[in-house]
């Protein structure tokens, strides 16, 4: 990234923060008192994790010498097997913890439904609720043609839950930082503009980004069709089932 210059070739500010501007021509503004937070967060998780990883190898010198685990537990479990054999038939052990395992899943596995459920309605109302309050969606600044559940359908999947907040990852995912807040999260918006940008067939959910040239078809022309955007047959059939239905939806054309 580099500077944004004004004509005077002074440096462009907004909202206190110096401009500059990325690889792809869009404005970004550097937010340094975040950056310089960030940088100390990162660097105070690195002595956690390192400080952690220390505390684990310590912890397995304990263990030095066992080359198989699993012989080890069944070592363990014996001795612990012939230590009840005062209070449990030897033959009546298995017998024993299978019916303490039903008993325990009988009292828990309630707890355990209501908390994925609570666990499922949180995800929707949070990352759902997102999704129909963007600014990307929404509102007289939106820059996206389809609905907020068509854009939750083609792009949901990139967003999770991290504790209480929304998090996004690109498709190998890695988590998707901010680029005018280096080494932070970015924000759900942010995220979305981000993804959306190098999704391949941006152009047919973006508002204004219809075809054009030979073959198009004007906002106004077609039997009062508004501004519904005009695909061809092959860029319609190249198009993944999220996008083809929204371009339906919308009301957009597929020409030869």
């Amino acid at each position: 990234m580099k500077l944004k210059l004004d004509d005077q070739g002074h440096v462009v500010v907004s909202d206190g923060k110096p401009v500059y501007v990325d690889d792809s021509g869009k404005d970004i503004a550097f937010d340094v008192e975040g950056t310089v937070a960030s940088i100390a967060r990162l660097n105070g998780e690195a002595k956690t994790h390192r400080e952690g990883k220390e505390k684990a190898e310590k912890a397995l010198l304990a263990f030095e010498g066992i080359t198989d685990p699993k012989a080890a537990l069944a070592a363990i479990q014996t001795v612990k097997n012939l230590d009840n054999k005062t209070l449990v038939d030897a033959g009546k052990v298995e017998e024993v913890r299978q019916e303490a395992i039903k008993a325990t899943k009988a009292e828990y596995e309630p707890v355990v439904a209501e908390r994925d459920q609570l666990k499922s309605s949180l995800y929707n109302e949070k990352i759902g609720g997102a999704f129909a309050r963007s600014s990307l969606i929404v509102g007289d600044k939106a820059t996206l043609a389809i609905p907020a559940d068509l854009v939750q359908a083609r792009f949901g999947k990139h967003f999770t839950m991290e504790g209480d907040k929304v998090q996004a990852k690109d498709a190998a995912g890695n988590v998707i930082y901010s680029k005018s807040n280096p080494g932070a999260p970015a924000d759900f918006d942010e995220a979305l503009s981000i993804l959306v940008d190098q999704y391949p067939h941006k152009d047919t959910i973006l508002k204004g980004t219809g075809a054009s040239g030979g073959g198009s078809q004007g906002g106004n022309g077609g039997g009062g069709n508004g501004g519904a955007k005009t695909m061809t047959r092959a860029a319609f059939d190249a198009a993944d089932p999220a996008t083809r239905m929204a371009h339906s939806k919308a009301g957009g054309k597929v020409v030869d």
